[in-house]
Protein backbone atom coordinates (compact mmCIF):
# COMPACT_ATOMS: atom_id res chain seq x y z
CA UNK A 1 0.00 0.00 0.00
CA UNK A 2 1.25 3.45 -1.10
CA UNK A 3 1.66 6.01 1.62
CA UNK A 4 -0.14 8.87 0.22
CA UNK A 5 0.10 12.78 1.68
CA UNK A 6 -1.79 15.66 0.43
CA UNK A 7 -0.44 19.24 0.40
CA UNK A 8 -2.80 22.19 0.34
CA UNK A 9 -6.47 21.61 2.26
CA UNK A 10 -8.98 23.87 1.10
CA UNK A 11 -11.66 22.91 -0.96
CA UNK A 12 -10.26 20.32 -3.24
CA UNK A 13 -7.49 19.10 -1.07
CA UNK A 14 -10.29 18.32 1.51
CA UNK A 15 -12.05 16.04 -0.74
CA UNK A 16 -8.77 14.74 -2.07
CA UNK A 17 -7.76 13.73 1.90
CA UNK A 18 -11.59 11.99 2.73
CA UNK A 19 -10.91 9.77 -0.85
CA UNK A 20 -7.41 8.99 0.03
CA UNK A 21 -8.04 8.30 3.46
CA UNK A 22 -11.12 5.78 2.20
CA UNK A 23 -9.09 4.07 -0.77
CA UNK A 24 -7.63 0.41 -0.34
CA UNK A 25 -4.84 1.25 -2.37
CA UNK A 26 -3.13 4.34 0.11
CA UNK A 27 -2.44 4.45 3.26
CA UNK A 28 -3.41 8.59 3.94
CA UNK A 29 0.04 9.99 6.43
CA UNK A 30 -1.21 13.89 6.41
CA UNK A 31 -0.90 16.66 5.11
CA UNK A 32 0.29 19.99 5.32
CA UNK A 33 -1.11 23.51 4.35
CA UNK A 34 0.33 26.98 4.49
CA UNK A 35 -2.77 28.41 6.33
CA UNK A 36 -2.08 27.09 10.18
CA UNK A 37 -5.39 28.46 11.63
CA UNK A 38 -7.09 26.21 8.86
CA UNK A 39 -4.93 23.27 8.88
CA UNK A 40 -5.74 23.11 12.78
CA UNK A 41 -9.24 23.39 12.01
CA UNK A 42 -9.10 20.56 9.26
CA UNK A 43 -6.62 18.29 11.96
CA UNK A 44 -9.46 19.40 14.72
CA UNK A 45 -12.33 18.11 12.87
CA UNK A 46 -11.30 15.32 10.62
CA UNK A 47 -8.64 13.96 12.80
CA UNK A 48 -6.18 13.76 9.56
CA UNK A 49 -2.90 14.42 10.73
CA UNK A 50 -1.66 17.82 10.13
CA UNK A 51 2.44 17.97 9.27
CA UNK A 52 4.00 21.90 10.31
CA UNK A 53 6.81 21.26 8.15
CA UNK A 54 6.48 20.42 4.44
CA UNK A 55 10.05 18.25 4.32
CA UNK A 56 9.05 16.42 6.75
CA UNK A 57 5.31 15.27 4.95
CA UNK A 58 7.30 14.53 1.47
CA UNK A 59 9.89 12.39 3.51
CA UNK A 60 7.17 10.28 5.04
CA UNK A 61 5.40 9.59 2.33
CA UNK A 62 5.60 7.55 -1.57
CA UNK A 63 3.07 9.66 -3.29
CA UNK A 64 2.37 13.12 -2.92
CA UNK A 65 -1.27 15.00 -3.66
CA UNK A 66 -0.55 18.22 -4.95
CA UNK A 67 -3.59 20.33 -3.99
CA UNK A 68 -2.31 23.72 -3.74
CA UNK A 69 -3.24 26.93 -5.61
CA UNK A 70 -1.95 27.11 -9.34
CA UNK A 71 0.65 29.51 -8.90
CA UNK A 72 2.57 27.46 -6.19
CA UNK A 73 2.29 23.84 -8.24
CA UNK A 74 5.94 24.18 -9.85
CA UNK A 75 8.07 25.04 -6.96
CA UNK A 76 6.30 22.32 -4.50
CA UNK A 77 6.23 19.50 -7.23
CA UNK A 78 10.08 20.28 -8.01
CA UNK A 79 11.02 20.29 -4.10
CA UNK A 80 8.41 16.81 -4.24
CA UNK A 81 10.59 15.08 -7.45
CA UNK A 82 14.04 15.79 -5.75
CA UNK A 83 12.82 13.85 -3.27
CA UNK A 84 12.43 11.21 -5.05
CA UNK A 85 8.80 10.70 -4.71
CA UNK A 86 5.85 10.25 -7.09
CA UNK A 87 3.48 13.66 -7.73
CA UNK A 88 -0.05 14.11 -8.57
CA UNK A 89 -0.62 17.30 -9.14
CA UNK A 90 -4.32 19.32 -9.82
CA UNK A 91 -4.89 20.70 -12.99
CA UNK A 92 -3.52 23.12 -14.72
CA UNK A 93 -0.33 21.64 -13.97
CA UNK A 94 1.29 24.71 -13.33
CA UNK A 95 1.25 28.28 -14.05
CA UNK A 96 3.36 28.09 -17.37
CA UNK A 97 4.21 26.08 -19.94
CA UNK A 98 7.93 26.49 -19.05
CA UNK A 99 7.54 25.39 -15.40
CA UNK A 100 5.50 22.33 -17.14
CA UNK A 101 8.29 21.25 -19.34
CA UNK A 102 10.83 21.60 -16.30
CA UNK A 103 8.94 19.14 -14.61
CA UNK A 104 8.82 17.02 -17.31
CA UNK A 105 12.43 17.02 -17.35
CA UNK A 106 12.88 16.80 -13.60
CA UNK A 107 10.31 13.66 -13.30
CA UNK A 108 12.49 11.45 -16.06
CA UNK A 109 15.60 12.35 -14.15
CA UNK A 110 14.27 11.35 -10.84
CA UNK A 111 12.87 8.09 -12.38
CA UNK A 112 9.18 9.12 -10.52
CA UNK A 113 5.99 9.17 -12.21
CA UNK A 114 3.35 11.86 -12.31
CA UNK A 115 -0.08 12.45 -13.35
CA UNK A 116 -1.96 15.00 -13.67
CA UNK A 117 -5.65 15.95 -12.28
CA UNK A 118 -7.76 16.37 -15.47
CA UNK A 119 -10.93 14.36 -13.78
CA UNK A 120 -13.32 14.54 -16.68
CA UNK A 121 -11.07 11.83 -18.57
CA UNK A 122 -12.27 9.49 -15.44
CA UNK A 123 -16.18 10.73 -15.68
CA UNK A 124 -18.36 7.72 -16.46
CA UNK A 125 -20.54 8.82 -19.21
CA UNK A 126 -17.06 9.96 -21.23
CA UNK A 127 -16.06 6.31 -20.29
CA UNK A 128 -18.66 5.06 -21.68
CA UNK A 129 -18.08 6.19 -25.40
CA UNK A 130 -14.40 7.12 -25.51
CA UNK A 131 -14.00 3.99 -27.31
CA UNK A 132 -16.52 4.74 -29.95
CA UNK A 133 -14.77 8.56 -30.82
CA UNK A 134 -12.89 7.56 -34.20
CA UNK A 135 -11.45 10.61 -36.33
CA UNK A 136 -13.82 12.86 -34.68
CA UNK A 137 -14.19 16.41 -37.67
CA UNK A 138 -16.38 18.25 -35.48
CA UNK A 139 -16.66 19.17 -31.65
CA UNK A 140 -18.68 21.10 -29.65
CA UNK A 141 -18.38 22.21 -26.02
CA UNK A 142 -20.65 23.53 -23.68
CA UNK A 143 -19.21 24.40 -20.05
CA UNK A 144 -21.25 26.84 -18.18
CA UNK A 145 -21.41 27.10 -14.18
CA UNK A 146 -23.32 29.70 -12.23
CA UNK A 147 -20.94 32.48 -10.57
CA UNK A 148 -18.46 31.11 -7.30
CA UNK A 149 -15.86 33.71 -6.12
CA UNK A 150 -14.06 30.72 -5.75
CA UNK A 151 -11.65 30.44 -8.49
CA UNK A 152 -11.88 33.60 -10.19
CA UNK A 153 -8.10 34.49 -9.72
CA UNK A 154 -7.42 33.08 -13.09
CA UNK A 155 -8.79 33.14 -16.54
CA UNK A 156 -12.14 30.98 -16.91
CA UNK A 157 -10.31 28.73 -19.69
CA UNK A 158 -7.92 27.88 -17.18
CA UNK A 159 -10.44 27.74 -14.80
CA UNK A 160 -13.07 25.64 -16.58
CA UNK A 161 -12.66 25.40 -20.46
CA UNK A 162 -9.27 23.48 -19.70
CA UNK A 163 -10.92 20.20 -19.11
CA UNK A 164 -12.28 20.66 -22.58
CA UNK A 165 -9.22 21.25 -23.67
CA UNK A 166 -7.64 18.09 -22.56
CA UNK A 167 -10.94 15.83 -23.08
CA UNK A 168 -10.61 17.25 -27.08
CA UNK A 169 -6.44 17.01 -27.27
CA UNK A 170 -7.14 12.96 -25.88
CA UNK A 171 -9.47 12.07 -28.74
CA UNK A 172 -7.97 14.56 -31.85
CA UNK A 173 -4.66 12.99 -32.77
CA UNK A 174 -3.56 15.60 -34.13
CA UNK A 175 -1.42 18.41 -34.12
CA UNK A 176 -3.52 22.44 -33.70
CA UNK A 177 -2.89 24.26 -36.07
CA UNK A 178 -4.38 27.54 -35.56
CA UNK A 179 -6.48 29.21 -32.46
CA UNK A 180 -9.07 31.42 -32.89
CA UNK A 181 -10.66 33.10 -29.67
CA UNK A 182 -12.48 35.74 -28.20
CA UNK A 183 -13.43 36.65 -24.03
CA UNK A 184 -14.97 38.84 -22.08
CA UNK A 185 -14.59 40.14 -18.02
CA UNK A 186 -17.88 40.53 -16.49
CA UNK A 187 -17.51 40.57 -12.75
CA UNK A 188 -13.87 39.71 -12.33
CA UNK A 189 -10.61 41.01 -13.54
CA UNK A 190 -9.72 37.84 -15.98
CA UNK A 191 -12.54 36.57 -18.49
CA UNK A 192 -15.55 35.24 -17.31
CA UNK A 193 -16.73 34.01 -20.48
CA UNK A 194 -15.05 32.77 -23.23
CA UNK A 195 -15.15 31.28 -26.68
CA UNK A 196 -12.67 29.48 -28.67
CA UNK A 197 -12.12 27.95 -32.34
CA UNK A 198 -9.62 25.40 -32.02
CA UNK A 199 -8.30 23.90 -35.55
CA UNK A 200 -6.27 21.07 -36.65
CA UNK A 201 -3.81 19.80 -39.18
CA UNK A 202 -6.25 17.01 -39.99
CA UNK A 203 -8.83 18.67 -40.54
CA UNK A 204 -10.60 18.98 -37.21
CA UNK A 205 -12.57 21.74 -35.51
CA UNK A 206 -13.52 22.22 -31.82
CA UNK A 207 -15.72 25.07 -30.51
CA UNK A 208 -15.32 25.96 -27.19
CA UNK A 209 -17.84 27.81 -25.07
CA UNK A 210 -17.25 28.83 -21.17
CA UNK A 211 -18.83 30.82 -18.67
CA UNK A 212 -18.73 31.16 -14.99
CA UNK A 213 -21.39 33.58 -15.17
CA UNK A 214 -24.35 31.45 -16.22
CA UNK A 215 -27.68 31.48 -15.05
CA UNK A 216 -27.39 27.31 -15.12
CA UNK A 217 -24.75 24.51 -14.70
CA UNK A 218 -23.85 23.06 -18.19
CA UNK A 219 -20.78 20.61 -19.30
CA UNK A 220 -21.84 18.74 -22.56
CA UNK A 221 -19.78 18.41 -25.60
CA UNK A 222 -20.60 16.84 -29.12
CA UNK A 223 -18.67 14.76 -31.21
CA UNK A 224 -19.47 14.55 -35.03
CA UNK A 225 -17.77 11.85 -36.84
CA UNK A 226 -18.05 9.83 -39.75
CA UNK A 227 -21.67 7.89 -39.76
CA UNK A 228 -22.13 8.99 -36.01
CA UNK A 229 -23.08 11.79 -33.45
CA UNK A 230 -21.68 11.14 -30.30
CA UNK A 231 -23.45 13.19 -27.34
CA UNK A 232 -21.82 13.30 -23.47
CA UNK A 233 -23.32 15.13 -20.55
CA UNK A 234 -20.56 15.42 -18.20
CA UNK A 235 -22.45 17.11 -15.66
CA UNK A 236 -25.81 14.56 -16.04
CA UNK A 237 -23.32 11.84 -16.65
CA UNK A 238 -25.22 10.45 -19.56
CA UNK A 239 -24.57 10.06 -22.96
CA UNK A 240 -26.34 9.46 -26.79
CA UNK A 241 -24.85 7.60 -29.19
CA UNK A 242 -26.86 8.03 -32.88
CA UNK A 243 -25.22 5.48 -35.76
CA UNK A 244 -25.65 5.42 -39.45
CA UNK A 245 -24.89 2.07 -41.67
CA UNK A 246 -26.27 1.02 -44.69
CA UNK A 247 -30.07 0.59 -44.88
CA UNK A 248 -31.07 -3.08 -45.10
CA UNK A 249 -32.89 -3.64 -48.97
CA UNK A 250 -35.94 -4.73 -47.25
CA UNK A 251 -36.22 -1.74 -44.29
CA UNK A 252 -38.95 -2.71 -41.14
CA UNK A 253 -41.54 -0.94 -40.69
CA UNK A 254 -39.94 1.23 -38.57
CA UNK A 255 -36.54 1.53 -39.41
CA UNK A 256 -35.67 4.78 -39.51
CA UNK A 257 -33.87 5.54 -43.19
CA UNK A 258 -32.49 8.68 -44.82
CA UNK A 259 -31.34 9.04 -48.45
CA UNK A 260 -28.82 11.77 -49.63
CA UNK A 261 -29.07 13.46 -53.07
CA UNK A 262 -27.05 10.47 -54.48
CA UNK A 263 -29.58 7.93 -54.05
CA UNK A 264 -27.87 6.75 -51.01
CA UNK A 265 -29.87 5.17 -48.32
CA UNK A 266 -28.84 4.96 -44.45
CA UNK A 267 -29.96 3.70 -41.74
CA UNK A 268 -30.26 5.76 -38.24
CA UNK A 269 -29.67 3.64 -35.29
CA UNK A 270 -29.04 4.78 -31.26
CA UNK A 271 -26.34 2.38 -29.34
CA UNK A 272 -26.75 2.91 -25.77
CA UNK A 273 -24.11 2.63 -23.69
CA UNK A 274 -23.58 1.44 -20.17
CA UNK A 275 -22.70 3.89 -17.68
CA UNK A 276 -20.89 2.67 -14.80
CA UNK A 277 -21.34 5.15 -12.22
CA UNK A 278 -18.08 5.93 -9.96
CA UNK A 279 -16.38 8.86 -8.02
CA UNK A 280 -14.08 10.44 -10.79
CA UNK A 281 -11.92 11.75 -8.17
CA UNK A 282 -11.06 8.54 -6.59
CA UNK A 283 -10.98 6.66 -9.68
CA UNK A 284 -8.32 8.90 -11.15
CA UNK A 285 -6.05 8.92 -7.79
CA UNK A 286 -6.26 4.90 -7.86
CA UNK A 287 -5.55 4.73 -11.48
CA UNK A 288 -2.18 6.74 -10.35
CA UNK A 289 -1.42 3.46 -7.84
CA UNK A 290 -2.09 1.18 -10.24
CA UNK A 291 0.59 3.42 -12.62
CA UNK A 292 3.10 2.93 -9.56
CA UNK A 293 2.27 -0.33 -8.84
CA UNK A 294 2.46 -1.64 -12.22
CA UNK A 295 5.00 0.65 -13.55
CA UNK A 296 2.80 1.69 -16.61
CA UNK A 297 2.20 4.75 -18.15
CA UNK A 298 -0.41 7.30 -15.85
CA UNK A 299 -3.94 7.84 -17.71
CA UNK A 300 -3.50 11.43 -17.49
CA UNK A 301 0.73 12.08 -18.48
CA UNK A 302 2.72 15.59 -17.70
CA UNK A 303 2.72 15.60 -20.75
CA UNK A 304 -0.95 15.77 -21.49
CA UNK A 305 -1.58 17.87 -18.81
CA UNK A 306 1.43 20.21 -20.65
CA UNK A 307 -0.24 20.25 -23.74
CA UNK A 308 -3.77 21.30 -22.23
CA UNK A 309 -2.13 24.57 -20.72
CA UNK A 310 0.20 25.13 -24.18
CA UNK A 311 -3.45 25.15 -25.42
CA UNK A 312 -4.98 26.90 -23.41
CA UNK A 313 -2.40 29.81 -23.24
CA UNK A 314 -2.48 30.05 -26.77
CA UNK A 315 -6.31 30.95 -26.03
CA UNK A 316 -5.74 33.30 -23.70
CA UNK A 317 -3.33 35.45 -25.97
CA UNK A 318 -5.58 35.76 -28.08
CA UNK A 319 -8.13 38.01 -25.73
Amino acid sequence: MLKAAVLGAGHLGKIHLRLLKQSDKYELVGFYDANQENAKKVEAEFGYKYFDNIDDLIDAADVIDIVTPTLSHYECAKKVIAKGKHIFIEKPITNTVEEAEALRTLVAEHGVKGQVGHVERFNPAFNAVKDLLHNPMFIECHRLAEFNPRGTDVPVVLDLMIHDIDIILSVVQSKVKHVSASGVSVISDTPDIANARIEFVNGCVANLTASRISLKNMRKTRFFQKDAYISVDFLEKKCEVVKMKDAPEHPGDFDMILQNAEGVKKQIYFANPQIHNNNAILDELESFADAINTDTKPVVTLHDGTEALRVANMIITQF
